[in-house]
């Protein structure tokens, strides 16, 4: 008994709670934000495998970040920036916008160094956010093979993604730094320099949305390079307000690193080191899934709500085609698996029933080449008869009847699909993947 209730429990782990005899479907969550919760109580371990997969990719890009931040406040320490030295032997010349080259020329190094690192974080973000959506869509997962999976199919997208944002960056703080120069040098158009800077960490901002969105899209959609970018360009205007909210509330914990505070950015880090990057997935994934619901999807025939309980069919949403199910192509697909399974040899041919004399020459136990060749005519012999019964009952009636209905069924779903193929399909901005 006890060994019993003991596979019992080991079965509820590995099975989960759906497996459970209290377990009620209409628990499951039916909007975003409880999936989002469900999905953060439930898979925590999952979510926490997943961040150190993300994490170990991203290295590279924070191993630049706080070389660059020693690099700047080292600099700042025992560089000569004074505006000029009068008390030193030999003469140093004035140094004035020495600060602001020197950091030009520090910046156009790390920040170019964040191109083959965003290579690099390119690979764990396509393989983590794959999963995230996967378990948004309450699919099965397991997540070293999904995140191979994920990057096999998201790389090129995530990649791009990536590369702009980047290229945006170095963009911008190259020109910030410029602009920081010249105002150092006393340039007479120091205020229009000063607007450029703001207008690029605008740009900035605005990339980074955008390149959110590109994600997302290319995760869920499959799409060519340019409409990959358009495409997350009119989805981040479109949803501008909800987006920015979002995107924010993704990043709340970041914040905690900008208090100054040493218990709070103790309790920043430990909480990235955990699950902080696959929060962000998840909250920005799920917050994406309603937008797709309710700008894209409907417009492309699929049903909305993918891994929502649904209350009126007391169903979880799989993601299947808004049109009727006869008319979609896996279900002509099962049909036509179902009339050719269903199709039985014992019934759809005669079959001689065993009462002749006919039989199988047994073997003495001392056997020689002759009695082997009595053995070979003996199966032979059986073998025609029972072609010879077949051949001479094949068209009774109940045969012919049973064989008719079939042939009926395969013949109308090839025209079935033949009517598919000739009807034209309105262009579409997307293919869902």
């Amino acid at each position: 008994m006890a060994d019993r209730e003991h596979k019992g429990l080991v079965a509820r782990w590995l099975e989960g709670k759906e497996r459970s005899e209290d377990y009620a479907r209409s628990t499951l969550p039916t909007n975003r934000v409880s999936l989002f919760w469900d999905i953060l109580k439930g898979r925590f371990g999952r979510l926490m495998l997943v961040n150190l997969l993300v994490l170990l990719t991203l290295l590279p890009t924070i191993a630049i970040f706080v070389w660059r931040f020693l690099a700047v406040n080292t600099d700042l320490l025992v560089g000569p920036y004074a505006s000029s030295f009068l008390f030193t032997y030999p003469s140093v010349p004035d140094s004035t916008g020495l600060m602001e080259m020197v950091r030009l020329n520090q910046d156009l190094l790390f920040f170019a160094l964040l191109f083959p690192a965003g290579a690099i974080a390119a690979v764990g973000i396509s393989g983590g956010m794959y999963i995230i959506r996967n378990l948004i869509w309450t699919e099965g997962v397991f997540v070293a093979n999904d995140f191979l999976r994920g990057i096999r199919r998201n790389y090129g997208n995530v990649l791009e993604a990536v590369l702009v944002l980047v290229l945006v960056l170095f963009l911008s703080q190259t020109s910030s730094n410029l602009a920081d120069l010249q105002v150092a040098l006393g340039s007479e158009y120091s205020g229009w320099l000063i607007a450029s800077k703001v207008v690029g960490y605008i740009l900035l901002g605005l990339a980074v949305l955008v390149c959110l969105w590109m994600i997302s899209l290319g995760i869920n959609y499959k799409q060519g390079v340019w409409a990959l970018f358009r495409n997350a360009l009119v989805m981040t205007i479109g949803t501008f307000p909800q987006t920015v909210v979002f995107a924010v509330v993704s990043l709340l914990p970041l914040i905690l690193f900008f208090f100054g505070v040493t218990i709070l950015t103790a309790i920043a880090l430990v909480f990235y080191l955990l699950i902080g990057i696959s929060f962000f997935m998840l909250v920005w994934m799920d917050y994406s899934q309603w937008a797709f619901d309710k700008f894209v999807n409907p417009n492309l025939g699929v049903s909305t709500g993918r891994g929502l309980y649904n209350k009126e069919t007391k169903t979880v949403n799989r993601g299947q085609s808004d049109k009727p199910a006869e008319d979609s192509a896996a279900m002509r697909e099962y049909r036509r698996m179902i009339v050719a399974q269903g199709k039985s040899k014992l019934v759809s041919r005669p079959i001689k029933p065993i009462d002749d004399d006919l039989d199988v020459y047994q073997l003495p136990e001392s056997f020689s080449r002759e009695d082997l060749q009595k053995l070979k005519e003996s199966k032979e012999a059986i073998a025609d008869d029972v072609k010879k019964y077949e051949e001479e009952h094949k068209n009774d009636e109940q045969y012919v009847e049973y064989n008719r209905q079939f042939e009926e069924r395969e013949k109308a779903l090839h025209e079935e699909d033949e009517k598919k193929k000739k009807k034209k399909r309105p262009p579409k901005m997307l293919n869902k993947r």
